[in-house]
Parts: structure tokens; C-alpha cells; sequence
């Protein structure tokens, strides 16, 4: 699968945006974060801010969306989250939307490592479900302003068969039986909620042991919780996966129906990057594994 092109956003495009759009903040020190994620380059500017570019068209809606929601949104959640400060727009030769928001202390969890599995299950449970309790909006709706998350798994049906042929790395019968099981599955029968989307490791900050914030709201929609279920397969140990199963009010069809987003989520993402980013690599292998084991376990 060819990955799309990407703007590198370096950092001299960087600091003549600032000083064009933000000149109050254009003298702070600016250095690059490596590894950010597949969508945005990361900056953090200063001591106390983080500046936030899309890689490509298909994130370039995101610091606007994000801009708009994130603090409506913010009030009701028992997590921190991005605080939007400035809105910067298209210039300097870069085509897109751009974002600065306060910096969040802590760092991504260790996968296999966490020094306390069940209150981190605990934690994002309710997160989860504080998130899809707030009203929701339907101009929101799973589209293509967030990769259609939220939207019935029937729509990735085609690509995810396409990454189980694709893979000659885990068992094909297996994974089709996973990905058969959540199509199967009744789809949500009550309204669309809000949902972030995109919740892995990478998208949480850990401080002192407990999660100190959650981030990366670009797949913010609204419509099917389960796909918020991605979080028990990329980070938690079965027992935590049964906390946080247990505490977020996910029934155990959106249960189903989660496990087969993770699957497809996991197989799509390994497939595109697995042979030249080995951190994506592990993660999404481990993402694969639990769904698989899950489901034999179920």
C-alpha cells in the first residue's frame, strides 16, 4: 500500500509562521518531537506550548475541527485534553491549517509495562464514558473530516480483507474469523455519541503512574462508541481489558464490534508501515495479537 505524500513542515517554515501570524510568540525556542504521529508534525515552542502541523489533505481539517471542540468539550471530561491557544492558517508556502495549544506534561505509556494496569483501565473507562454522554452533534457525523471512525464496520470490510490477504505474517483463517464475528455483530441501535477514535498509546500521557491526559483528536466524530473499545487491545493486559470493559458501559455487541475495529485498524496500519517504521511495526503486531487471543478467549 503506497503512503500518501507528506509535508515535512520543517522548522524554518515553522518560526516564519510565527513570525507572520504569532509574532509574540516567534522568539520562544522551537524543537522538533520525534516520533510524533502518521497525521501531524510536533513542535514544542517555549516551556509551556506545543505547535501542531497535518502532514498531508487528509488531516488538514483537523486544527480547525479540533480548535472548535475541544473546548466545549473539555468541561465534561475527567482527563485532560488539548487546549487549543491560537488558530494559525495557510501561508509561508505551507497550504493548511495549523495549531498551537498548551504543552501537557507526562509521556506515552510503556506497552507491557504499565506499574498499574487495572486503575489506567479504570481511568480511561471513564473517559470513555464521560465522552459519549456528553450531547452529541450531528454535524459531526462520520465522514470524511475523521477517515468515516464511527461509521458501521461494514464500510472497512473491503480494505480490511485486502491487509488479512495482504499479510503472510499471522494466521489469515483466524483474523477473517475476528473480522466475520464484529460484521456479524447488531449494530448500535441508539443514537450516534461523540467518540475520539483514535485512543492507543501513543495518543496518552502518563505522569506519576496514572494517565495525565489524553490527546490527538483528529478522528473526533460522532457515531459508533465501540470503535473507543481500540484502547483495551493496544495497551491494557486481558485483566485490564475486563476493567475497562466492565466500567465503560460498552455492551457486548459494541464489545464485538470493537475488537473488529482494532483488528482492522491494527492490520491496515502494519501493513503500510511494518517494513519501514519498526515502532509501528511492534506496536500494531501487539494490537493484532490481543484481538486474536481475545477473541479466542470469548
Amino acid at each position: 500500500m503506497p503512503l500518501p505524500a507528506t509535508h515535512s513542515a520543517d522548522e524554518t517554515l515553522v518560526k516564519r509562521l510565527l513570525a507572520a501570524q504569532l509574532p509574540e510568540l516567534a522568539a520562544l525556542p522551537l524543537s522538533r518531537l520525534d516520533p510524533a504521529g502518521s497525521d501531524n508534525v510536533l513542535y514544542r515552542l517555549g516551556d509551556e506550548l506545543s505547535v501542531r502541523l497535518p502532514r498531508g489533505e487528509w488531516a488538514a481539517g483537523q486544527p480547525e475541527k479540533e480548535s472548535r471542540w475541544l473546548p466545549r468539550l473539555a468541561p465534561h471530561l475527567p482527563l485532560a485534553i488539548p487546549e487549543p491557544v491560537a488558530l494559525g492558517a495557510p501561508g509561508e508556502g505551507y497550504p493548511w491549517h495549523w495549531s498551537v495549544s498548551r504543552w501537557l506534561p507526562g509521556s506515552p505509556p510503556d506497552i507491557g509495562g504499565l506499574a498499574c494496569p487495572a486503575r489506567i483501565a479504570a481511568e480511561l473507562a471513564r473517559f470513555v464514558a464521560a465522552l459519549h454522554r456528553i450531547p452529541a452533534d450531528p454535524s459531526l457525523a462520520a465522514g470524511p473530516h475523521n477517515g468515516f471512525i464511527g461509521a458501521p464496520l461494514a464500510r472497512r470490510d473491503a480494505e480490511t480483507r485486502a491487509a488479512i490477504a495482504e499479510t503472510d505474517v499471522f494466521d489469515s483463517a483466524a483474523l477473517t474469523a475476528v473480522w466475520d464475528a464484529a460484521l456479524a455483530a447488531p449494530p448500535w441501535p441508539h443514537p450516534p455519541v461523540w467518540v475520539h477514535g483514535d485512543l492507543h498509546p501513543g495518543n496518552l500521557l502518563i505522569a506519576d503512574g496514572q494517565i495525565s491526559a489524553v490527546l490527538d483528536f483528529g478522528g473526533l466524530g460522532v457515531g459508533d462508541p465501540a470503535c473507543d473499545a481500540l484502547i483495551a487491545w493496544t495497551l491494557l493486559p486481558p485483566s485490564a481489558r475486563e476493567i475497562f470493559r466492565a466500567e465503560s458501559g460498552l455492551d457486548e455487541d459494541s464489545w464485538t464490534r470493537g475488537r473488529g475495529y482494532a483488528l482492522s485498524t491494527g492490520l491496515n496500519a502494519y501493513t503500510a508501515y511494518a517494513a519501514t517504521n519498526p515502532r509501528v511495526a511492534a506496536s500494531t503486531k501487539y494490537q493484532i495479537m490481543a484481538t486474536l487471543a481475545d477473541f479466542q478467549r470469548a
